[in-house]
């Protein structure tokens, strides 16, 4: 079983490697073999290279994420609510999103899943 404490600290990982705008910090945190779903319903991208091309194309627009309240740990699961300042097709756009990261008990991910939708999306400039 992963260390909580170690779960807590990949999320805010994942978070500042966004600010640093350092894919390969948060490719770094997810076992050769993991997969990310985001959002939750579209194709995920399997293993570190995909996972590695996602977040590179992912922090071309920009993406910060800022924590919404504490990471919840439940067993190998972290959860926490967050939102992302971006900008799509030459608009600043803020979404509201929860993860879950799951960890292997080398506190690895092995699977991170997005919940947002539409109503998730708000354009502001």
């Amino acid at each position: 079983m992963p260390d909580p404490a170690d779960m807590e600290a990949a999320v805010h990982e994942y978070v500042a490697a966004f600010a640093a705008n350092a894919p390969e910090r948060v490719a770094a945190l997810f076992a050769d073999d993991a997969t990310v779903e985001d959002p939750v319903g579209s194709p995920p991208h399997v293993g570190r290279e995909a996972i590695l091309a996602f977040y590179t194309a992912s922090m071309q627009t920009g993406a910060k994420l800022k924590l919404e309240g504490p990471v919840r740990i439940c067993g190998p699961y972290a959860a926490f609510a967050f939102s992302v300042l971006l900008n799509l097709g030459g608009k600043d756009m803020h979404v509201d999103v929860i993860d879950t990261f799951r960890f292997d008990d080398h506190g690895k991910v092995i699977e991170m899943r997005a919940y947002f939708g539409p109503t998730n999306m708000h354009g502001f400039s």
